[in-house]
């Protein structure tokens, strides 16, 4: 899959997990800037898993610290 596209579903997700558009950068984090909590989390993870057709353990999704960060590994596992 294309970065582009990529970066446009993965745009969708956040908002969908209630993220406003202006916030969401390559570099944001989202512990830091968007102040993730443990459901928020979870509810990442069921959209990401959802619109990628994907599978994310545990540990890969706590690795997926900024939004570029989260294009590279989706780029990677599609």
């Amino acid at each position: 899959m294309e970065e582009k596209k990529i970066r446009r579903n993965l745009y969708r997700v956040l908002r969908k997990t209630g993220v406003q558009k202006n916030n969401i950068k390559l570099n944001t984090s989202f512990n830091d800037d968007l102040r993730f909590d443990p459901v928020d989390w979870s509810i990442f993870a069921y959209y990401l898993e959802g619109v990628f057709k994907i599978s994310i353990d545990d540990d890969d999704l706590g690795k997926l610290e900024t939004v570029k960060k989260t294009i590279q590994y989706l780029g990677k596992s599609a």
